[in-house]
């Protein structure tokens, strides 16, 4: 991992010698650097303190995905959770706890929030403890994809696009508004035939039998064709959709790679995104987005993605294209490392919520309310969502 450290977490520049990028704002960056971006990012802050009865909320800088990486596949699971046993007992004894204890602290996971709940000892069972720990109940983690609990909160995988300046997004968005797109719709993965729940071998089934309506991108790790973001966005700038079914969790790093390419993304599944980014995302899905409930097709039924979309009327496309251009800003993490910063970018959304929900239960408290109710209960209708 270490040249994804690169550049403050952004990892390498891209090498672009054919055009298919603009300007120097692209870099070859890990989908699990989230926590080493954010962290680089807040030591640029301008409302950072290090008075901590001064702080609104207080980031812990440990990186819970990078750490747990070490350990996932490990069959002992007392080295799995040995750090976040550290970390709680060093957290939870500093004198910035007793204020909240801890309600108003809050990290960064590059991984999902799955990967950190394990919820029984069993050597079979997947991830850490963390999240499960008495101190982490009262504490929030940020990561790419939230779980049924209320104290996990979802915010974007880091895609390749990291501008410094507005200007920049600006030629960006102007460039793909006119992009010109001889593909339907588009499909860059691999097929998970050990996973019984996905839809992907229908998906690649169709996108090969389009007659040339759908460009696959086959991802498999022999190819290595999805290693490179030239590769990825040069399929998706040419597409008019983008496929983003789930893969082995709800979420994709590609969803935010199709939008950033100006490619309207189809979803299959609530919990890929509509769920999710609530932060980010318009609340009318229809704006910027197509659903199809391929997942939910009865045995023998065929659903013609090709069909679904040709039916979307131009004037519709049209505006969901530019529902989804001017999505871009807020979901990129802008490249800072000179300090200064032009646009709201995804690292200040999340920010800013982060401050908010600690402000709300100050409020609480304020009130003489218990700040513990509701703060990380296990919540079965987070992931309800009204669709047709």
């Amino acid at each position: 991992m270490c040249q994804y450290i690169d550049n403050f977490g952004l990892g390498p520049k891209v090498s672009d010698p054919g055009g298919v990028l603009s300007n120097g704002s692209w870099f070859r960056t890990n989908q699990f650097m989230l926590e080493v971006i954010f962290h680089n990012r807040l030591k640029k802050y301008e409302c950072l303190t290090n008075n901590s009865s001064r702080a609104s909320a207080v980031f812990i800088p440990y990186y819970a995905g990078l750490d747990m990486s070490q350990f996932l596949w490990s069959p002992n699971i007392s080295v799995r959770d040995a750090t976040g046993y550290d970390l709680v007992r060093w957290v939870s004894g500093r004198p910035e706890w007793r204020r909240m204890w801890g309600r108003d602290h809050f990290f960064v996971a590059g991984r999902i929030a799955w990967d950190f709940r394990r919820q029984t000892d069993d050597t079979s069972d997947w991830g850490s403890k963390l999240m499960f720990l008495p101190e982490s109940r009262n504490m929030t983690m940020l990561s790419v994809e939230s779980s049924v609990w209320n104290n996990d909160l979802a915010i974007p995988y880091p895609a390749y696009f990291h501008p410094s300046d507005l200007s920049d997004v600006a030629e960006w968005q102007d460039r793909i508004r006119n992009q010109e797109r001889p593909y339907l719709f588009a499909f860059a993965g691999a097929p998970r035939p050990e996973l019984r729940f996905t839809i992907r071998g229908k998906i690649i089934e169709q996108c090969l039998n389009s007659n040339g309506k759908c460009k696959l991108l086959n991802c498999s790790p022999e190819t290595n064709n999805c290693d490179n973001p030239v590769n990825v966005m040069s399929v998706f700038q040419k597409s008019v959709f983008c496929l983003q079914p789930r893969g082995d969790s709800y979420t994709r790093r590609s969803t935010f790679d199709s939008i950033i390419a100006g490619c309207i993304p189809v979803f299959f599944h609530p919990g890929t995104a509509y769920v999710q980014y609530l932060w980010y995302l318009p609340e009318n899905y229809t704006r910027y987005s197509v659903y199809i409930p391929l997942g939910n097709a009865k045995e023998g039924e065929k659903i013609s993605i090709e069909e679904r979309l040709l039916h979307i009327p131009r004037d519709k496309v049209v505006e969901m294209r530019e529902e989804v251009v001017r999505m871009i800003p807020r979901i990129i993490y802008a490249d800072r490392r000179d300090g200064v910063g032009a646009f709201e970018d995804a690292f200040d959304v999340a920010v800013k919520g982060i401050l908010d929900r600690v402000e709300r239960v100050r409020r609480v408290i304020r009130d003489g309310g218990d700040p513990g109710v509701g703060f990380s209960e296990q919540n079965h209708f987070k992931f309800d969502f009204p669709l047709p």
